[in-house]
C-alpha cells in the first residue's frame, strides 16, 4: 500500500509537471508574438516602462543583449526556442544561449527593427506547491498506515486466537474455552476442527479416569479380603510379607487413581492465596511431625490459584526431598506477573539426562521395586500434572553445591503483593 501511495504521488507530480510545461508553451506561443509586436511600435523610452508589465512567471523581456553562455543542451530549451521562432513567424534572427543548467536558465536574443537588442530570458519551473499540501500528504500517509494496521489486526486476530488456543491445549486445563467459529472460512474451519479435537481429548481423558477409578474400586475390595484372610493365619514371616505386599499393591492402586484424577482436581473459581502464609503453614505441619523442613527466601506475593492442588504439589516435592535428601527448604519469589516456589534438598541430585524423564509416570531412577528406596514413580508425575492443571509447570535443576531444586512456576493470574 505504501508503494501504491508513492506511485500515486509520483503520477500526481508528473501530471503537474506536464501541465506546467504545457501551460508555459501555450503562453509563449500566444504571448511572445504580441509582446514583441507591441515593443516594436513603442519608442525606446516607452519600452523600458512596458517591459515589467510583460513579465511572466517563467519568462521575461530584457532590453539588453543575452548573457554569455553555451549552446543549448536540453531538449526543452531547443523546443522553447523553436516555439518562439514560430510565434514570431521567423521574422527575426534568434541567438539562443544556455546560461545555467542548474537551475535551468537560457536566453534568446533578437534585434528589433530599430536595432535595439531584446532578450527573452526563460527560467522553467513547476508551479509552487501550496503551503498546506505537505501537511495534507503527511496526514493522508498516517491515515493510510493506521487503516492498514487496523485491517491487519482484524485479519490476524482469528489466527492469533487460534495460535494461543493450540499452544494452551492441555488435557488437564481447568477451563477449556472453545474458540469462536467465526471470521474467514478457513479460520472458522480451523477453529471448528480445534474445538472438535479438544472435545475428543477431553473425552479420552475422562474415559481414562473412569476406567482407572473402576479398576481401583474393583481391586481394593479383593485386596482388602486378601489382607483379612492373611491376617487370620498364624503369626510368622510369610504372612507378614504377604501383608506388606498387599499394602504396597493397595498403595500403588491408590496412587494410580490419584494420577488419573490429578488433571481434574482444580475445580471451581481460583482464590487469592498469600504464598508466604501458605509456605509457613505447610512447613509448620512438617515441623510438627519432626521433619526438617526449612523456609528460605520468601517474598510477599499473592496469586489467584487453587490451594488444594498447589498444596499437594509442594507436599509431593517436599516428601521427595525428605526421602532422598534428608531435608527440604522452601522458597518463593516473583517471576514477572507470576510467581515461583522452589523446594531444594542436599541429596545426590539427578543425572542431567534424567531431569525430564523423572517427571513421567512410573519412571524411577532406583531399579529395585522396593517402596522404601524407589517408590512407585508417580510422585513427581502427579506433581507435574497438577502443575499443568493450574496452568504452570515444574522444572528440575541440579544445584551447584549439591542436591536438587524443584521449581514450580505459577502463571500470571493477577499476581501482586498481598494487601
Amino acid at each position: 500500500m505504501l508503494v501504491s501511495h508513492a506511485l500515486s504521488f509520483s503520477l500526481l507530480f508528473f501530471e503537474r509537471y506536464e501541465a506546467t510545461r504545457s501551460m508555459m508553451l501555450r503562453n509563449l506561443d500566444e504571448d511572445v508574438g504580441l509582446s514583441v509586436a507591441l515593443l516594436e511600435h513603442l519608442s525606446p523610452a516607452e519600452r523600458a516602462a512596458w517591459v515589467p508589465r510583460l513579465e511572466r512567471r517563467t519568462y521575461r523581456y530584457l532590453l539588453r543583449p543575452a548573457a554569455p553562455g553555451e549552446p543549448l543542451h536540453s531538449r526543452r530549451a531547443k523546443q522553447v526556442t523553436e516555439l518562439i521562432d514560430e510565434s514570431l513567424q521567423r521574422h527575426y534572427v534568434l541567438d539562443p544561449r544556455q546560461v545555467s543548467r542548474t537551475p535551468e536558465r537560457f536566453e534568446v536574443e533578437l534585434r528589433l527593427h530599430d536595432g535595439q537588442p531584446l532578450t527573452i530570458e526563460v527560467t522553467p519551473a513547476m508551479l509552487p506547491l501550496a503551503t498546506w499540501l505537505p501537511a495534507v500528504l503527511v496526514a493522508q500517509l498516517l491515515l493510510l498506515l493506521a487503516c492498514a494496521w487496523w485491517v491487519g489486526r482484524l485479519a490476524l486476530r482469528p489466527l492469533s486466537l487460534l495460535s494461543d488456543a493450540v499452544e494452551g491445549l492441555q488435557p488437564g486445563k481447568v477451563q477449556a474455552v472453545s474458540l469462536p467459529e467465526a471470521g474467514p472460512l478457513e479460520t472458522a474451519r480451523a477453529a471448528a476442527a480445534l474445538n472438535a479435537l479438544q472435545a475428543r481429548i477431553q473425552g479420552h481423558v475422562n474415559e481414562r479416569m473412569q476406567i482407572l477409578a473402576a479398576i481401583s474400586h474393583d481391586l481394593q475390595t479383593p485386596i482388602t479380603r486378601m489382607k483379612l484372610r492373611v491376617e487370620s493365619l498364624p503369626d510368622g514371616p510369610v504372612p507378614q510379607r504377604l501383608v506388606d505386599d498387599l499394602d504396597q499393591l493397595g498403595q500403588l492402586v491408590r496412587e494410580g487413581l490419584a494420577y488419573a484424577r490429578s488433571s481434574h482436581v482444580a475445580s471451581g473459581e481460583p482464590v487469592r492465596l498469600d504464598l508466604r502464609a501458605f509456605v509457613d503453614s505447610l512447613a509448620a505441619d512438617y515441623q510438627d511431625m519432626g521433619k526438617p523442613v526449612l523456609i528460605g527466601r520468601c517474598e510477599a506475593i499473592a496469586v489467584k490459584t487453587w490451594p488444594q492442588p498447589l498444596r499437594r504439589i509442594v507436599g509431593n516435592l517436599v516428601d521427595n526431598a525428605l526421602r532422598y535428601g534428608g531435608s527440604a527448604e522452601v522458597s518463593i519469589g516473583r517471576a514477572g506477573r507470576g510467581a515461583w516456589l522452589c523446594v531444594s534438598d542436599h541429596g545426590p541430585g539427578i543425572p542431567e539426562q534424567e531431569l525430564e524423564r523423572v517427571l513421567s509416570p512410573f519412571h524411577r531412577l532406583e531399579s529395585s521395586r522396593s517402596r522404601e528406596t524407589g517408590g512407585t514413580g508417580l510422585g513427581l508425575a502427579i506433581a507435574a500434572q497438577l502443575a499443568q492443571s493450574l496452568g504452570g509447570n515444574i522444572e528440575l535443576r541440579n544445584r551447584q553445591e549439591g542436591g536438587l531444586s524443584a521449581w514450580v512456576h505459577l502463571p500470571a493470574l493477577e499476581a501482586d503483593k498481598p494487601g
